[in-house]
This record gives C-alpha cells, structure tokens and sequence, in this order.
C-alpha cells in the first residue's frame, strides 16, 4: 500500500510548517520498519484545500482534522490515532478553547456587550471558530439573532487579520494554539486584538488515520508521535506539544453537545 500523510492544521508561518513536516518526518522513522514489513510506502503530502476530501482519502496513514468534522463529515470514515497535548494556556489533559478577540478598535468589554456588532469566524465545519463561538453567543442571543453581520473568512488568520488589520470585522473566537503560534510569530496580527474571554473546553484537535489502517499500525502511530515528541523536546517545545493522548471518539461529545445546547436556545447558526 502507497500511503500519503499531512498535518496541514497548525501552520501559521513557513517555519512552523516545517516544523510539523519535522514531526512527521520523525514518525515516519519510527514506523519505517513496520511499513517496510509490509511492503509499504509513504508520501508526506502538502494539502492547501479540500481538507474533508483529503481526510477523507483511503490511501491516508496520518493526518489531523477538527473535531468538528470527525464528528460530522468524517464520522464513521476515520480511525482516532491521538489528540495533542498543548503546552498552551487553555488546553489541559489533551483539551483546548477558543478565546474570544475583539479588536482593538472595539469599545465592549464583553462578548455580551458586542450585540449588534461584525463577526466573523474561519469555516462551518470549525469547532473552535463556529461551534464553540456558537455555543458561548447562545445565552444571548434574541430571536436567533445576535451580531449585526456575520462572515466567514476561510481561516483562522484570515479572521484575525481581518479584525486586527482590516478592521472590516470585530469580533471572533480563535483557536487558543493559533492564538498562542499568532503571538509568537505574527505579532501585527495579535497587537490588533484584546481578549474578552474564553468558550468551553473540548478535546483538541485529533490525529486521524483511514479506515484502511490496521489497528496494530495506528497503535504504532500513536507510539511514534509520543517518541517524537519525547526524544526532541526542542521540535516538541517550538510545536507547543507535550505528548498525546488516546481517547475515545465518545470523548469528543461535548462537541455534540455545545451544538445542540445552542440550537435548544433558539441559535442555531452563528446570526
């Protein structure tokens, strides 16, 4: 079997996607042998678009997706391997938030107090950047409705620059390890933004595989991310990792519940 692998979630610079290359790299050594035993191969892909079409590949070893869409476009069709452990405000025992931001030319001092105001948020099928936001507007809004205007810009950055720089928006909810990567390496991005909160915790963002994956080999891979992890603590430190966990699909529920938790207030779409 030919298979093709991509972490193509944390890239907020040139030099952090390498750094994940670096990781894969370093799993993919790991597992070497067993892929050799097998007559196997691997190609480590660059994805820049269709993601779901991407996970959703039979020919996939190793991936990451949001939790969002293993609960919905991809249920029943992926294998969990590991969640990530972040070394992130936020993010404990393999969870994470997302803050909420406001520009810096924003006056409210609260998520409550910017009814009327821009949002903008990454994609649909984001849990960080839509379903978690969701879910923190719900007790507020009136009639389905919360915010003057609601877009959606594609991405995590692309939102932030939005408020930060173009100030066409006012308002989102960031993925706390964007967040974290955005301080580090793209400071005009976070100068721009003040933080007015945090949503609920979920399981943060999990390591995938195909179906077609035996079991014995997606153990192998969650083994091999850990010892990646492990022996290079300085890869590990500039990735914000701290190791991995196994969990349960069944863990990633609350994602589930913070949708129906909305749609039961009468806010079932971000409005």
């Amino acid at each position: 079997m030919h298979w093709t692998a991509a972490l193509p979630m944390y890239n907020v610079t040139p030099a952090l996607a390498a750094d994940w290359r670096a990781l894969l790299d370093a799993v993919h050594a790991r597992i070497a042998d067993r892929l050799d035993a097998r007559g196997d191969t691997l190609t480590i892909a660059d994805p820049r678009s269709e993601l779901t079409a991407f996970w959703l590949r039979d020919d996939l070893l190793l991936s990451q997706t949001c939790g969002y869409p293993l609960l919905h476009a991809l249920d029943e069709q992926v294998q969990l391997v590991a969640t990530p452990d972040f070394d992130v405000p936020g993010c404990d025992n393999g969870g994470y938030r997302s803050v909420l931001v406001a520009g810096a030319h924003v006056d409210a001092a609260s998520l409550e107090a910017c009814r009327g105001l821009r949002a903008v948020y990454n994609d649909d099928d984001s849990n960080s950047g839509m379903n978690l936001f969701r879910h923190a507007v719900a007790p507020f809004a009136q009639g389905g409705r919360f915010f003057g205007s609601v877009t959606k810009s594609g991405g995590h950055l692309a939102s932030l620059r939005a408020i930060a720089i173009d100030q066409s928006a006012d308002i989102a909810a960031i993925d706390c390890v964007t967040l974290a990567f955005v301080r580090a390496h793209r400071p005009e991005l976070a100068a721009g933004v003040r933080e007015l909160g945090t949503t609920a915790s979920a399981p943060a963002l999990p390591f995938i595989a195909s179906k077609r994956v035996p079991p014995e080999l997606v153990d192998g891979l969650a083994a091999a991310l850990s010892d990646a992890i492990e022996r290079d603590r300085q890869l590990a430190g500039r990735l914000r990792l701290k190791g991995v966990v196994r969990l349960e699909k069944a863990d990633y529920a609350p994602i589930l519940r913070y949708e129906r938790e909305a749609a039961q207030r009468g806010y079932p779409a971000l409005a």
